[in-house]
C-alpha cells in the first residue's frame, strides 16, 4: 500500500497487514472500553447501616407510636446507611497485547480508507506560539478535531496546541485507541508512521 505525502510527489510504502486491515467493530469497542475503564479510579465508597455513626437503640416504642422502627441508622432514615453501599473496586478489564495492537491497526486502517489520515514529512514548530500552529493546521485543511502524531515528544508543539480547542498531540509511545477513535482527522509524520509500523508488526 502506498500513502501520499502531503505537499510532495513522493509516496510512502506501508504494510497492507497493518494499514489495510478489515475493520472489526467488536474488537475496537472492547479495547476502547477497557482502555477507558483502566483510567477509572474506582474509589467511590458509601457506608452501610452498620458503618454509619449513630446509636442502634430502638427509636420509639413498639406500640402506639405509629410505624414500628428499630435503629435510626436504617436506610429509610435521613443520615442512615445506604441500602446497596458502593465500595472501592477495580474496573480493569484484561486485554492482551495482541488484541490491543490489532485494534490500533484496525482503527488506523479504517482512517486510511476514509481518507482521514494526512502524512507529512515533519511537524516541528519553531515556536510554542499557538498562532503558528493554527496557521500550520489551516494549511493542511484538517477537520475540527485533529490528532497530531509525531515520532517524539515535542514540548513546543504541546505548548502551542494546548490553547486550541479539540486539538490533541501524541507521540508514538503515547498513542491510544481513544484518541484515534475521537479524531476527525489524523496528521502523522513519516517517521512516526515508520515507528508505528515497527510497533504493530
Amino acid at each position: 500500500m502506498e500513502l501520499a505525502i502531503n505537499n510532495s510527489k513522493d509516496t510512502l510504502a506501508v504494510s497492507d497487514e497493518i494499514f489495510g486491515r478489515a475493520f472489526s467493530q467488536d474488537l475496537v469497542h472492547q479495547v476502547v472500553v477497557a482502555y477507558r475503564n483502566a483510567a477509572r479510579a474506582g474509589t467511590k465508597a458509601q457506608k452501610t447501616r452498620s458503618e454509619v455513626s449513630g446509636t442502634t437503640k430502638k427509636s420509639k416504642k413498639q406500640k402506639g407510636g405509629g410505624a414500628r422502627h428499630g435503629a435510626l441508622t436504617a436506610p429509610i432514615f435521613v443520615g442512615g446507611g445506604a441500602t446497596f453501599a458502593a465500595k472501592p473496586r477495580s474496573f480493569a478489564q484484561k486485554v492482551n497485547r495482541k488484541m490491543y495492537r490489532a485494534a490500533i491497526s484496525s482503527i488506523l486502517s479504517e482512517l486510511v480508507r476514509q481518507g482521514r489520515v494526512k502524512v507529512v514529512d515533519g511537524f516541528a514548530v519553531e515556536t510554542h506560539k499557538t498562532k503558528a500552529l493554527a496557521a500550520r493546521l489551516a494549511e493542511l485543511d484538517v477537520q475540527k478535531r485533529p490528532l497530531i502524531v509525531t515520532e517524539d515528544a515535542d514540548p513546543s508543539l504541546y505548548l502551542a496546541a494546548r490553547n486550541i480547542p479539540y486539538v490533541q498531540v501524541r507521540d508514538v509511545q503515547g498513542l491510544d485507541p481513544v484518541s484515534l477513535v475521537g479524531a476527525d482527522s489524523v496528521v502523522i509524520t513519516v517517521e512516526a508512521l515508520k515507528k508505528i509500523e515497527e510497533w504493530l508488526a
